[in-house]
């Protein structure tokens, strides 16, 4: 069975998206923080890649959190 989506939630999963990817960019910091002198440098390449889209992501989302938030008003 197919969900509607009305739209009345979307701003809450946004905000967990941002929650969530803000964890995940932390966690992959603290993790270079703590192994950059074990780690190859692709990974290291690879991952700083990574939380530079989560960055632009969360930026985006956040965007979208203040659109959506004027349109319920």
């Amino acid at each position: 069975m197919v969900k509607h989506n009305n739209g009345t939630d979307n701003v809450e999963k946004m905000k967990n998206n941002v929650q969530n990817t803000s964890e995940n960019l932390e966690g992959a910091q603290d993790y270079l923080t703590e192994h950059a002198d074990e780690i190859s440098g692709q990974e290291i390449s690879n991952i700083k890649n990574k939380n530079a889209n989560r960055r632009q992501n969360i930026e985006s989302t956040l965007s979208e959190i203040n659109d959506e938030a004027s349109d319920q008003k």
